[in-house]
């Protein structure tokens, strides 16, 4: 049988300030006089399409050092040479 997955609420909140950082360095200092609430609900769907990106990559990154060993063995490097 296989395990239930649900989220984890810590690398959710990472990736949405991380998510939010991000709109708000690049977009909000444009986008400032011209706040409407068309800006907002786009702005909204960059933040939710960011933070779900986010979480996702740092998923599949930390599970597959876990997964793989990696981060038992010290190794985050995969060009690492064996001499």
């Amino acid at each position: 049988m296989t395990e239930r997955r649900v989220l984890d609420p810590l690398r959710l909140t990472e990736a949405a300030a991380q998510a939010a950082a991000i709109l708000g360095v690049v977009t909000l200092p444009a986008a400032w006089r011209v706040l409407d609430t068309s800006v907002v609900a786009a702005l909204a769907v960059v933040l939710l399409l960011l933070t779900a990106g986010t979480y996702a990559l740092h998923a599949v990154t930390f599970d597959c050092f876990r997964l793989t060993g990696h981060r038992d063995r010290r190794q985050f490097s995969y060009t690492q040479r064996e001499d």
